[in-house]
């Protein structure tokens, strides 16, 4: 790590980590209500709901898509390893990292939103949006657990949910970073809702193009500070 002040300075100016993150998990809301309610059922963003739609596929139950979650599953691994590839690359540059990381997800969500507003009908659009989406969710869930910032995993919440119950004062603890956690269970519902309407009355385009916008301006301005 340099000692240089001015290089240090230029790390700095920008928005927190933890904040992009939790404009990040907003968008996972919006990702996976955009492909649970428009992609016959199939996670983009959370890979633990498409593991479970397999086994419930397995089981026999009706109106979930193998082929769909299948295709939304090796996808995102593809991102994961591409994600990987980049952090790599860019591991001495953490703000550079996570701008190119953050600006590779605004421009798939952003070719997603493309092919759905130009061909909403065909027959191969939601595989498109499926792998496009899928891929740069695995693109960004590599960066997260790089980054390692506590409790803002961007695409789940399970863990943050128990530690933010145990380590509560009602549990027991200091509660010391309820806050954060707090902000992150609140803000995947909010991006849902948003993106659930968004899909209900507009399509699948809107939606998409509304989280490409913000994942890119989230791109412009993060900094590397937690």
């Amino acid at each position: 790590m340099t000692t240089d002040p001015q290089a240090n300075d230029r790390r700095a100016r920008g928005l927190r980590l933890v904040v992009v993150l939790l404009g990040l998990t907003v968008v996972s809301g919006m990702i996976d209500a955009v492909s649970f309610l428009g992609l016959n059922h199939v996670f983009t963003a959370n890979m633990t709901g498409n593991v479970l739609v397999l086994g419930f596929a397995a089981a026999g139950a009706v109106d979930f898509s193998v082929p769909h979650t299948v295709t939304s599953l090796v996808c995102f691994l593809a991102g994961a390893v591409t994600g990987g590839r980049i952090a790599v690359r860019c591991c001495d540059a953490r703000r550079v990292w996570v701008r190119v990381t953050l600006a590779v997800e605004a421009v798939l969500v952003g070719a997603s939103a493309v092919v759905a507003f130009a061909a909403p009908d065909a027959g191969g659009t939601l595989y498109a949006v499926i792998a496009l989406t899928a891929f740069a969710m695995g693109v960004r869930n590599t960066t997260v657990v790089k980054l390692r910032v506590p409790d803002l995993t961007t695409t789940v919440l399970t863990r943050t949910l128990a530690s933010l119950a145990a380590d509560s004062r009602a549990g027991g603890g200091s509660g010391e970073r309820t806050p954060r956690r707090a902000a992150a269970v609140l803000a995947m519902p909010a991006g849902a809702v948003l993106g659930a309407w968004l899909v209900i009355h507009f399509g699948l385009g809107p939606p998409l193009l509304v989280a490409a916008g913000v994942t890119g301006l989230l791109a412009l301005v993060a900094s590397e500070r937690e």
